[in-house]
């Protein structure tokens, strides 16, 4: 265990960044998990807000260093496919 004052604390502040930062990540994973599944229920209304609400998210823990831009932009991407090709799906079935 650290002896210096100053190692304490910043033992002390990581502590709180690594608590701060598996919320962040558990919150952006239940969204993404909400988002494929309304993705699989072809609900593609549903799944059209939900997607604006989780890039939100994503790009919110960029603000608060939890992810880089390119591994959240990667995420945002790949998430915004899948709801388009739902709609793409919908509409050749129309």
């Amino acid at each position: 265990m650290a002896q210096h004052k100053s190692a304490i604390k910043a033992h002390k502040q990581s502590l709180k960044r690594a608590l701060r930062n598996k919320s962040t990540k558990s919150k952006i994973k239940t969204f993404t998990k909400k988002l494929e599944q309304l993705v699989e229920s072809k609900d593609f209304e549903k799944a059209k807000s939900t997607l604006s609400q989780v890039e939100s998210v994503i790009m919110k823990s960029v603000t608060k260093k939890v992810l880089k831009l390119n591994t959240a932009s990667r995420k945002v991407s790949r998430l915004a496919k899948k709801v388009k090709s739902l709609d793409i799906s919908t509409a050749a079935k129309a």
